[in-house]
């Protein structure tokens, strides 16, 4: 799919434009979507059929609890498209041209380098058990076929499988990182912007839950 730039004079040439590939965690999302499912259960029954102060406190928690699950299950994702890497956290959104990467990598968790910072990626979870399962299956491979021998068919689809799925992502990103900071329209300074849409009700919801529990 190609798009010319809002901008663009005419005879400038036009590059081409892909959507956003999106990284998100089907484990989180999964989590998320059951506890709020459970807190719409829960303090819906306090505010329907809770007494005195009841409804409040759990309207304020309401308040203060959803936004907060939402943050770190349903918010975090990662869009990578050939001009930029957005990363979206559970309380910052950090928008890097390709350009102002310095490197990806995956420790005990996912980091994209730049401008001299580290920025954490939560849609991206480092998993210990399935680096263990990976490295299990190595073994397995090396003990059945000393010798290493694979058919051309099966290269590509051995050399994924031996890579758990968060290692495998960060290698995506750092070779599109690689290929694309040379483009004109991938460079740039880093941005960052704070989520304010999940931190003011957070921040509401604790300041009434606790005036009202303070209240007695």
């Amino acid at each position: 799919m190609t798009s010319s730039s809002p901008g663009r004079q005419p005879g400038e040439p036009t590059e081409p434009t892909y959507a956003d590939r999106v990284f998100r965690s089907p484990g989180a999302l999964a989590g998320g979507v059951l506890v709020l499912l459970l807190a719409a259960w829960v303090g819906g029954d306090a505010l329907i059929r809770g007494e005195g102060r009841t409804p409040w406190v759990a309207l304020a928690g309401l308040f203060f609890a959803v936004p907060l699950v939402v943050a770190y299950t349903l918010r975090p994702a990662v869009f990578a498209n050939d001009d930029r890497l957005r990363i979206r956290n559970p309380f910052r959104t950090i928008t890097l041209p390709w350009a102002a990467v310095d490197g990806v990598r995956a420790g005990y968790s996912s980091e994209v380098l730049a401008g001299g910072k580290k920025y954490q990626l939560w849609a991206v979870p480092v998993s210990l058990r399935q680096r263990k399962r990976v490295a299990r299956q190595q073994a397995k491979q090396a003990h059945d076929d000393p010798y290493g021998r694979t058919s051309v068919t099966a290269d590509v689809t051995d050399a994924q499988a031996r890579r758990a799925p968060a290692d495998q992502t960060v290698e995506d990103l750092r070779e599109q990182a690689e290929r694309c900071a040379a483009r004109p329209t991938a460079q740039g300074d880093p941005e960052v912007r704070w989520a304010y849409e999940i931190i003011a009700p957070c921040v509401v919801g604790a300041v009434a839950l606790t005036v009202l529990l303070a209240a007695g």
